[in-house]
């Protein structure tokens, strides 16, 4: 076990695309929250074969929207329970321009905090306003200026394309002021219409309109093109990095790697099983306080489901999946195992499979989700 992932599932206002467990701050048991995670870490590690532990991610919700005693708070109590913590560790802490000021940001700092991933989603306010985020232009710039001056270097932005009413000028936009802000590391996602969201609800109303199929594939296009003639490698199909940069904690998702999952609806994934933690703030935490850890649902993955897993997930890499690493994992050729699925999509362009690895071609890239789900169900 060599990474982490904590929940922090409060925010100040709820994006209409967000369907992660969240919260409205106003009123909640925040401090109570952050007694009883503590307790779950302690359980969780005593229940693993612990080595050092090489990333840490806070996400949420907006980890930021804490107060400055209670993120120091926090960070200390996820620093004593994942011992030992490797010298190196990558340690990001998920921030949103709105609440993020120069007292937080010297708090996360100080407390051993080396990378950001910071919310932007889009550099116009009227794209910002729609999506009910609540920050603007210039707390991006000013958040990550005063981030810089106090020694944070690896930084993440987040950039959204196919959003309502966002044209193909309004995303060159925004990834042309990404790349003035000078940071190591750029993901970029397509807008996904979930349940339980705002945009749902319009949707079903046919009150949301989105960019078209080929609009959307053209916004994605630009990003990979501009972003590679300005020095960033793609490395996954959502992830673009400079040298170096690249997230070591997203890495452990798509190489299939186990990591702790910590948190009102926090995923994790620990000796074969795939777990979920409860959701509702009351049953999280009477669930901890009645000595128990609170995993919602459990389950453990057949050999056969773990091979699928390896597959699909490594295809999000550029580099794929390792040969190498597939049949040390589970004694058997990768090509073996898949050779129908493999042959199909090598034959439709949309796969590359040599010695080394099997990974998805350009075209494949943008039809990652059809490739995928060749490889679902099928041994």
């Amino acid at each position: 076990m060599k990474a982490a992932y904590i929940h922090i599932p409060f925010c100040e206002q709820i994006c209409h695309y967000c369907d992660f467990n969240k919260f409205l701050l106003q009123g909640q048991p925040v401090d109570e929250y952050l007694d009883v995670m503590d307790l779950e870490m302690k359980r969780l590690v005593q229940s693993a074969d612990q080595e050092p532990i090489e990333t840490i991610y806070i996400g949420g919700g907006t980890p930021t929207a804490l107060n400055e005693e209670q993120l120091e708070r926090m960070i200390e109590s996820v620093k004593a329970n994942l011992q030992p913590i490797h010298p190196d560790v990558e340690f990001t802490v998920e921030a949103n321009p709105s609440v993020t000021d120069r007292n937080k940001l010297t708090v996360l700092k100080e407390a051993g905090v080396n990378r950001l991933s910071i919310g932007v989603q889009a550099f116009q306010d009227t794209l910002l306003t729609a999506l009910n985020r609540n920050h603007r232009q210039a707390d991006v710039w000013k958040m990550i200026a005063e981030a810089q001056s106090i020694g944070f270097e690896n930084i993440s932005i987040d950039l959204m394309f196919g959003l309502p009413g966002q044209t193909l000028d309004m995303f060159k936009q925004s990834v042309h002021h990404a790349l003035e802000l000078d940071v190591p590391h750029i993901s970029a996602y397509s807008l996904q219409v979930e349940k339980q969201t705002v945009f749902y609800i319009r949707d079903q109303k046919g009150q949301l309109t989105l960019p078209g199929e080929e609009q959307e594939s053209e916004m994605f296009e630009y990003l990979i093109s501009t972003l590679r003639e300005n020095g960033y490698t793609q490395y996954e199909i959502s992830n673009f990095g400079k040298p170096g940069y690249e997230s070591h904690h997203n890495l452990v998702y798509w190489k299939n790697d186990e990591y702790y999952g910590i948190g009102a609806g926090a995923h994790g994934y620990l000796a074969n099983h795939r777990y979920e933690n409860v959701k509702p703030l009351p049953h999280y935490i009477r669930k901890i306080k009645d000595g128990e850890l609170p995993q919602r649902l459990s389950n453990e993955l057949t050999e056969k489901e773990q091979m699928e897993e390896e597959v699909f997930l490594g295809l999000r890499k550029m580099s794929g999946v390792d040969k190498k690493v597939f049949l040390e994992r589970y004694n058997v050729q990768i090509d073996e195992i898949f050779a129908a699925q493999i042959e199909k999509l090598v034959a439709e362009g949309l796969l590359i499979n040599d010695a080394e690895s099997l990974r998805l071609t350009q075209k494949g890239v943008f039809l990652g989700n059809e490739v995928f789900q060749e490889f679902i169900g099928v041994i």
